[in-house]
């Protein structure tokens, strides 16, 4: 059979497809998120002296 080259694997074809799905609706909610709640560039605080008390 020299038919055998070209059988696709139809369930990782699938598993294929769904996982590009979920890596789609993934990236949307982290861009949402990104958008709703900017985390910023952190600052570096310097060094404080002790506050008296």
């Amino acid at each position: 059979m020299s038919n055998d080259d070209k059988l696709i694997d139809l369930n990782a074809e699938r598993d294929k497809r769904i996982h590009d799905v979920h890596e789609k609706r993934l990236q949307e909610v982290r861009n949402a998120f990104e958008q709703a709640l900017p985390l910023g560039k952190t600052r570096k605080k310097g060094k404080n002296k002790p506050k008296k008390r």
